[in-house]
């Protein structure tokens, strides 16, 4: 039988944090160094840019392995990593683009391992969703970055929409805008600025009259072609 904790036991539960600056802070908080992310956002929304961002960011606390299923390493890739500066990370930041799920295993039980791995997207790693809860388990003492594909303002297919509930950090990417609805969200409202051009040219163009999938119909949206 598992532990049955105290307020007081719970008091004196100490977990190392991530100690950024106010750009970061203001809008995520100072989550634990081994919480799991799940970031949604359509396509053109900066979404991308953001993961990449936030990938150099956390270089600062260990190293970062970069699962890039869906985009590969293609021009569009290989530009951010340009105008983004990921050269300056160079020791702490590397990118895979093909892992089958138990050769991601194999990488991070090496010594060394990174100590967080972006998963972009989770559509496109071909895990369902009891194997990535599953790895999230083996490995508690890293953190997970989970990217997912959107259709009408949800998490697309089911294992998105579950993902979305064992993720203790949400993050929703809109207008080039990064919004945090997770449980570190204390200030309502704020954003992090993805790419403040774009912010000013979004905010110029006519709001989508498509409406929203709700999370049901997300659910239910039938997984592509090589996905579990």
């Amino acid at each position: 039988m598992r532990k049955a904790y105290s307020p007081n036991d719970i008091s004196r539960l100490r977990s190392r944090l991530l100690s950024w600056g106010e750009k970061w802070s203001s809008v995520f908080g100072y989550p634990s160094i081994t919480e799991t992310w799940f970031i949604c956002g359509h396509s053109a929304s900066g979404k991308s840019s953001f993961v990449m961002q936030l990938g150099k960011e956390l270089c600062r606390f260990g190293r970062v392995l970069y699962e890039s299923y869906e985009e590969g390493v293609r021009p569009s890739f290989r530009r951010r990593i340009g105008y983004l500066k990921m050269d300056e990370v160079q020791g702490s930041f590397r990118v895979v683009t093909n892992d089958s799920p138990d050769e991601l295993r194999e990488r991070l039980s090496k010594p060394k391992s990174a100590r967080f791995v972006i998963i972009d997207s989770c559509q496109q790693s071909g895990m369902c969703y009891n194997e990535i809860e599953q790895l999230v388990k083996d490995f508690p003492h890293k953190s997970f970055i989970f990217v997912s594909q959107e259709m009408r303002g949800q998490p697309l297919g089911r294992t998105a929409v579950r993902l979305r509930y064992l993720a203790g950090v949400k993050v929703w990417v809109r207008g080039f805008k990064a919004f945090c609805q997770g449980r570190e969200n204390e200030n309502a409202g704020a954003y992090y600025p993805v790419w403040e051009e774009g912010i000013i040219r979004t905010g110029l163009e006519p709001a989508t009259s498509e409406p929203p999938l709700t999370e049901k119909e997300a659910a239910s949206v039938p997984q592509l072609t090589g996905q579990r």
